[in-house]
């Protein structure tokens, strides 16, 4: 169906979008430490937090990472917990999930207890196939287990592409619709790895205009806490179950 789709709408999605790509508003990523902890608990380990992610992770739509996906979550994990947090965040705008294998390995990645992944939606715009982004995705997870020592993944879903503003249509719908095929494949394959797999889709679908966003691509700071605090629920219950 996708690549019908693709056939018959080939022209006006290239003239869409090379014309989308050159109109839309490049914000920058967050600004502020990307390392820290979180939490005034006296004589506790800290619990270990690594976040890995494309521009959503690095905060873009935020001002300062206190606003962004990785403080906040951390903090409400904090909370949750009982417990401080020290999280780290590697990301940047524009990469998918094979590029962030890449950056992934040029960092200087702290041990880790649990790693929010916040990635994909690169990979639905170039347009890759479900089966090179799992195998992308496996192979980013065993590297960064390699090198952490993390024990818990928590892999975030693909946000409601096809309800983008910034998006025309048909472009919309056919990026939307690329999303929504390696969402599938991304949970099931959690499910399979027994991952964790956090839906966004409610989070971001139901959020106004008003609370995306500039660039009418990404969350703005209300959209990142809620995000947040929907990860942070997840990972505790994990952590609370062990």
């Amino acid at each position: 169906m996708i690549y019908l789709l693709k056939l018959i709408l080939a022209p006006i999605l290239l003239w869409q979008g090379k014309r989308t790509r050159a109109q839309t508003i490049r914000l920058p990523e967050a600004a502020g430490e990307r390392s820290g902890v979180v939490g005034t608990e006296h004589h506790v380990t800290p619990f270990r937090l690594l976040v890995i992610g494309d521009s959503s992770a690095a905060g873009v739509g935020a001002i300062t990472q206190r606003e962004a996906l990785a403080h906040q979550t951390a903090r409400s994990l904090a909370q949750q917990l009982q417990r401080p947090v020290a999280w780290q965040l590697i990301a940047q705008s524009g990469v998918n999930t094979a590029q962030a294998l890449a950056l992934f390995e040029q960092s200087k990645a702290q041990p880790a207890d649990a790693v929010l992944f916040a990635l994909g939606v690169n990979d639905a715009t170039s347009q890759m196939k479900a089966k090179s982004y799992i195998a992308a995705t496996q192979q980013l997870w065993a590297a960064v287990q390699a090198k952490t020592g993390a024990q818990y993944a928590l892999f975030s879903g693909f946000p409601p592409v096809h309800d983008f503003p910034a998006l025309p249509q048909p472009l919309r719908f056919y990026l939307g619709a690329w999303a929504r095929w390696l969402d599938n494949a991304l949970q099931t394959w959690t499910a399979q790895q027994g991952h964790g797999y956090c839906s966004i889709q409610a989070t971001l679908g139901n959020a106004s205009v008003g609370e995306m966003a500039g660039d009418g691509y990404h969350p703005g700071p209300r959209i990142y806490a809620a995000w947040a605090q929907q990860t942070a629920q997840i990972i505790a219950k994990r952590v609370s179950a062990l």
